[in-house]
């Protein structure tokens, strides 16, 4: 029980004194650069989901 006690403490103390948490302002940034990031990527997805899907109806077009 006390290993348990021990490693809770230690771990509190680190989680509340030693770690460096981001601000506000740079919270904000990075979550700016999140929504721009998967913005791009789904353009991106859909873009190529539509060219392949443009060129599957094409080959389909054929037979």
């Amino acid at each position: 029980m006390n290993k348990i006690k021990g490693y809770l403490q230690t771990s509190y103390e680190e989680f509340a004194q030693k770690a460096t948490w981001p601000t506000m302002s740079d919270l904000q940034k990075s979550t700016v650069l999140v929504v721009i990031a998967s913005i791009i990527f789904a353009l991106l997805v859909f873009g190529m989901d539509e060219a392949i899907q443009g060129v599957l109806s094409f080959v389909r077009g054929l037979f």
